[in-house]
């Protein structure tokens, strides 16, 4: 097992895919995370499967800069399969913040809607995000990091840049159901992707992407 530098980039795509995947289990409208700090890193290639990732790292929330947790996890990139999303296992040390007022405080509003919520591009041009859709940005956090998950390989590193648009789709059961179109930044070759997802959730039953999709780029233009 070779010990890596912190700082080096595919420690630091690694943990970028761990922080995804943390995201979509643990995260809310209440509660996004992004990588703070990677601690150490140490790479284990194992003969015909792939290259494990061992890594020790820092989150904080998106909402409160103030809150951090430390993570562990491995990453498992597979050898030869590009279709075969990374294995990924992590451990969260310590207690997460509780996040059920304010998740539950964006449900009924949402669902109180006389009409179905529909926005675009957030954040704006200024990097400006509106209070009221904080939550709708969390959401996206957090279902983006199932198409990050799916879709990454050793040698890319995504992140969600923007929402271009989002429509609430009205359904007659419990749960909120979202369209989106977002724009992915892929850190290595700089491009900007758009996708589309569909996207469930519910506060007793977290966040589900049901549909998603790579987009032509003309149509967000």
């Amino acid at each position: 097992m070779a010990e890596l530098p912190a700082a080096h980039s595919s420690a630091s795509r690694a943990a970028a895919l761990a922080t995804a995947f943390i995201s979509l289990r643990h995260g809310s409208p209440g509660r996004g995370w992004v990588l703070r700090e990677v601690r150490r890193a140490r790479r284990e290639d194992i003969a015909d499967v792939g290259h494990k990732y061992h890594l020790e790292f820092i989150l904080e929330d998106v909402f409160e800069k103030v809150s951090t947790v430390n993570c562990t996890a491995e990453v498992l990139y597979h050898l030869g399969n590009k279709n075969s999303a990374p294995d990924v296992q992590f451990t969260i040390e310590g207690d997460l913040k509780n996040t059920d007022e304010a998740d539950n405080t964006f449900y009924n509003r949402i669902k109180s809607l006389k009409k179905e919520l529909e926005a675009e591009n957030i954040p704006d041009r200024y990097g400006n995000v509106s209070p009221e859709m904080e939550p709708i940005r969390a959401l996206a956090w957090a279902a983006s990091g199932y198409v990050i998950w799916q879709n990454s390989t050793e040698d890319t590193k995504y992140q969600l840049a923007q929402i271009k648009h989002v429509k609430q789709v009205k359904r007659t059961d419990e749960y909120l159901e979202f369209d989106y179109v977002i724009l992915l930044h892929e850190n290595v070759s700089q491009e900007i992707i758009p996708w589309q997802m569909t996207v469930l959730w519910h506060p007793q039953h977290g966040v589900e992407v049901t549909q998603n999709s790579r987009q032509p780029k003309h149509a967000v233009d």
